[in-house]
């Protein structure tokens, strides 16, 4: 095996991957379309079946503008949800001391804890309020 048949291999490869990456995109955005009706998604499917690089063409040129449009709005989703799910976590992880004051106020009306117990609680949080 000669230097050039590796890098013949590798070129060839390197060309497989970009082949699948650009058919994985296309299929992805076909599913991800909300205006494509099923039928236009089943063509565009088989399109891609039998005539796989005509039909890549095809699609890149007739629809690459709207396939960023819709993946940039999915990602924008995909963010907003992200950063939702960080400060609904980051919120649960940490109570302020006046929500950790309350708790213990409610336990303390409730019976659950005395008033001892509550004054402990309560310069605990206040503890945390001067170390943050």
């Amino acid at each position: 095996m000669s230097f050039w048949d590796i890098v013949w291999f590798i070129f060839i490869t390197w060309a497989f991957v970009a082949y699948l990456m650009v058919m994985f995109s296309i299929i992805g955005d076909i599913f991800r379309d909300r205006e494509l009706s099923g039928w236009a998604k089943a063509a565009w499917c088989l399109a891609l079946v039998f005539l796989p690089f005509i039909t890549a063409i095809v699609y890149l040129i007739a629809r690459g503008g709207s396939m960023t449009e819709r993946s940039m709005q999915a990602a924008a989703v995909h963010q907003k949800r992200q950063d939702d799910y960080i400060r609904e976590v980051a919120g649960k992880a940490s109570p302020s001391p006046t929500d950790q004051i309350a708790q213990a106020k409610a336990l303390f009306d409730a019976g659950a804890i005395s008033q001892q117990e509550y004054e402990t609680l309560k310069s605990n949080a206040l503890k945390s309020k001067a170390v943050v």
